[in-house]
């Protein structure tokens, strides 16, 4: 007679196999296939061994449908701009000098903006997920009709990612929204943008430093980034400015600084009346707003991730990490 655990644990590979031969056999799924075969992009063999193991994560709709609710400044930004992403930072520049400085040279994207955006995304790679990314997406893509069209390209781009760089799709891993590697690239994102920055014939941004640098740096390049360019310049405005208007308008460049003079909007810093940018505020203690101009490489750093929070902390991170970078280089080097 089989002991009791092994009879369970063969239950319950049982049941796992009837769920993914369920999984496989839905018609949402089959048609899926079918628009793949037919499109040519993928065969069939290879999807239906994909969706034949893969494993729904319902726990992965119940975090999606979460209320979110926006954190005001003076809450957000203590927890990326910390001693320990600071310090950590320095470490991973000190650690990764020479492919930092040849991203630089490469995409004239500042080294320390390299480093606060894996730091901020996976804390320099100490996070990087740990769903299958077959089955996040795959989760998300036929369980929640809500996104299910943007999560039904990402699955495909992962198909396609996985083929390409001769992995088997369900070894990959990332996030429960199906963001991957120390850089968090979606897999579109990972098919444009990734670059194999170290020349050993594949794009890896899980295990491989280097090509993760190098994918942001290129990342920002194409974004529009601007080598030694402002970003943000403090700015006051006029009581009366048609401040709502400028306001909702955050994720865009359609003012230039002297346009927004004209509206009632002064920089208190120094700035080009040529130059573009946008109007944006933050809660900097309660019931307190401080106003900024975003400049372009403030809009590239909201390509990265759609949050004028997330654009201002990766900035501030930025620059704590530069200056602290330095002066430990600086206290290294002997005296003459």
């Amino acid at each position: 007679m089989l002991p009791k655990m092994l009879l369970s644990l063969l239950a319950l590979c049982a049941a796992l196999a009837r769920a993914d031969a369920a999984f496989l056999a839905r018609p949402d799924v089959q048609r899926y296939i079918d628009e793949q075969v037919a499109a040519g992009v993928l065969t069939r063999p290879e999807l239906e061994a994909v969706f034949a193991n893969v494993e729904l994560k319902p726990n992965i709709i119940s975090i999606m449908d979460r209320p979110s609710t926006a954190r005001p400044w003076y809450q957000f930004r203590p927890n990326f701009y910390s001693e320990r992403l600071m310090g950590e930072g320095v470490a991973f520049w000190q650690a990764n000098e020479d492919a930092l400085r040849r991203a630089e040279q490469q995409y004239h994207v500042a080294p320390e903006m390299i480093v606060a955006i894996i730091g901020i995304e996976t804390r320099y790679g100490g996070n990087t997920g740990s769903f299958r990314l077959a089955d996040a997406l795959s989760t998300l893509a036929f369980d929640y009709p809500r996104r299910a069209a943007f999560f039904r390209d990402e699955l495909t781009e992962l198909l396609l990612l996985a083929r390409s760089e001769n992995v088997n799709a369900l070894s990959l891993k990332g996030s429960y929204a199906g963001a991957m590697g120390l850089p968090q690239f979606m897999p579109s994102s990972f098919r444009k943008w990734a670059v194999d920055f170290d020349g050993d014939g594949h794009r890896d941004i899980w295990g491989n430093r280097v090509d993760a640098i190098g994918s942001v740096g290129n990342y920002f390049q194409l974004h529009g980034w601007l080598g030694g360019d402002d970003v943000v310049v403090p700015a006051e405005v006029t009581p009366g400015a048609a401040l709502d208007k400028l306001l909702a308008d955050k994720f865009n460049l359609h003012y230039s600084v002297a346009e927004l003079r004209a509206m009632g909007v002064s920089p208190l810093a120094p700035v080009r009346d040529d130059a573009k940018a946008v109007l944006f505020a933050l809660e900097v203690a309660p019931g307190e707003m401080r106003y900024w101009l975003g400049l372009n490489n403030f809009y590239t750093i909201t390509r990265y991730n759609k949050s004028t929070l997330y654009a201002m902390v990766a900035h501030e991170l930025a620059q704590e990490i530069r200056n602290r970078y330095l002066a430990a280089r600086f206290a290294a080097t002997p005296a003459p």
